[in-house]
């Protein structure tokens, strides 16, 4: 077996990058897809209670069945520099991406976001709500 160039390595991965960023396009390829973000931060009522926090993301990782969610991502609060604009104050954030306002009222109006809010809100003391859309 041959040897693989550095060039060939840095082609695949700018290869793999290009159709990375083309998922994001819209299918004729020239705008980017705009989607609403949908950015939840928890509190706990028990902070340090690795259960709760765990019984938690339990809860938001069952939401991915829902079809209009395109995306799911879940967070803890990263180990970063201390920087006075920076809050990890929170437990567990959540980062949904929709196609549209419809998409994600439906989502608010599932038996399985219901179903979460039921079993979990009794965990949170808190929680902040961003909703944004893509420009």
């Amino acid at each position: 077996m041959g040897s693989v160039s550095r060039r060939t390595v840095m082609g695949g991965i700018a290869a793999a990058s290009a159709a990375s960023l083309a998922e994001a396009h819209s299918p004729a390829g020239d705008e980017p897809r705009r989607y609403l973000r949908h950015q939840v931060f928890f509190w706990l009522k028990n902070p340090g209670s690795i259960q709760d926090r765990d019984k938690l993301i339990a809860g938001l990782r069952k939401l991915r069945a829902i079809a209009e969610i395109k995306e799911l991502r879940i967070g803890v609060p990263a180990e970063t520099e201390a920087r006075p604009v920076v809050d990890n104050s929170f437990a567990v954030s959540e980062l949904m991406l929709f196609e549209s306002k419809e998409a994600q009222l439906a989502y608010q109006l599932h038996p399985l976001h219901k179903a979460f809010v039921a079993e979990c809100e009794p965990l949170w003391s808190k929680v902040v709500v961003y909703d944004s859309m893509d420009v």
